[in-house]
């Protein structure tokens, strides 16, 4: 199904080079992460995963969906880790169908936190969280939906352990061949239960005040920046996001701590996921907020179209604009984007798990 076509005018900004750290994009047109549960078998990625990303390497820069960086971190069947010489294996063939077309390729380190259930952890345990607070939801297995339980509250000894476990999976993605890393600090997983307070109410050094809160996020960075240079960091942020039943009481406040301490360690980029939509009382707009204390790179990520994504970039409210969902089913975005092509509409009955269908099968523009 088409989706229409963009304006007649092409967008020009989204198609000109920027620099993200240390890397030179061709375009602002960005890859975001999706996960598409198709790494099998053990959490492998496979190799028809190297010709989905492959495909899609006219993206400026790709975010690989997210990657656990230890069995604990799982929260999803056939999602792919980064923890196995296996696993490293797997990615490098990706990485290398991805540069074999010139493009560039970030992996995301992902630990769901408190977003599991007991069938998906290391011996039926508990999930883990900052604290023993329930998310809201459920989780999907072959049996069903299951409500989400109330998670095991991590000892302060266990932190470090955690920390450990990023700067091990930062490793084994460098042996991969990634380009970079991107640390998922969005969508209501770990480090967004540690940001926030509706998910966080330790009484420790991770716990209550923002600089307590944003500590774990900061210890992540100094790890993960032993073993990659900070300009080929990025950090995703969602952080007036409800996802799960996630809120904090000072967003703003928030943010603007996250963005100074982030600039201060000279990381590449924030991936901002936050709808451009006008800001409201209970929901206010934090890009402004990192374009004014951040000095990497911004993307902006969630419903954009060529036209809002032209506008973000000229404007100068970002220097990039992720695309999500589009990318499934477009896999020479860009290309569209900029000729005015049509746009073909994904079929969510196969996001997740299955085969080609849906994935690999999706066709370029054909004039």
């Amino acid at each position: 199904m088409n989706a229409g076509n963009p304006k007649s005018s092409a967008p020009a900004k989204l198609f000109t080079p920027v620099r993200i750290g240390e890397l030179e994009l061709s375009n602002r047109i960005v890859m975001a992460p999706m996960t598409r549960s198709r790494a099998l078998p053990r959490n492998i990625p496979n190799p028809l995963a190297a010709v989905y990303y492959s495909q899609r390497a006219t993206a400026g820069l790709i975010v690989s969906e997210g990657t656990q960086v230890s069995e604990q971190g799982v929260g999803y069947p056939f999602t792919p880790g980064m923890i196995t010489d296996e696993q490293v294996a797997g990615w490098k063939v990706i990485t290398d169908a991805v540069h074999a077309k010139n493009g560039l390729i970030f992996a995301q380190l992902w630990h769901v936190g408190r977003v599991s259930i007991p069938e998906l952890q290391p011996n039926g345990g508990l999930p883990v969280g900052p604290s023993a607070i329930a998310p809201e939801g459920q989780a999907y297995t072959a049996n069903g939906a299951v409500d989400y339980g109330i998670p095991r509250a991590l000892e302060t000894s266990e932190i470090a352990g955690i920390v450990t476990d990023f700067q091990n999976a930062a490793r084994r993605a460098k042996a991969a061949g990634f380009d970079g890393i991107e640390l998922h600090g969005a969508n209501g997983y770990l480090i967004d239960q540690f940001l926030r307070d509706g998910a966080n109410h330790r009484t420790d050094q991770y716990g209550g005040s923002i600089e307590n809160r944003v500590r774990f996020l900061l210890e992540l960075v100094a790890a993960v920046t032993k073993v990659y240079r900070p300009g080929r960091v990025g950090v995703r942020l969602s952080l007036t996001s409800n996802v799960s039943g996630l809120k904090d009481s000072d967003p703003i406040a928030l943010a603007t701590y996250i963005a100074k301490k982030l600039s201060s360690l000279g990381i590449a980029y924030i991936h901002n996921n936050e709808f451009p939509q006008p800001a409201s009382a209970d929901i206010p707009l934090l890009a402004p907020v990192y374009r004014k204390h951040f000095n990497g790179a911004l993307i902006l990520c969630s419903g954009y179209t060529a036209e809002t994504a032209e506008a973000a970039v000229v404007s100068k409210h970002a220097d990039a604009v992720a695309f999500a969902t589009l990318y499934i089913s477009n896999p020479d975005l860009p290309h569209r984007l900029a000729t005015g092509a049509p746009l073909v509409l994904p079929d969510r009955a196969t996001y997740y798990g299955g085969t080609e269908v849906g994935y690999t099968d999706y066709p370029v523009f054909q004039q």
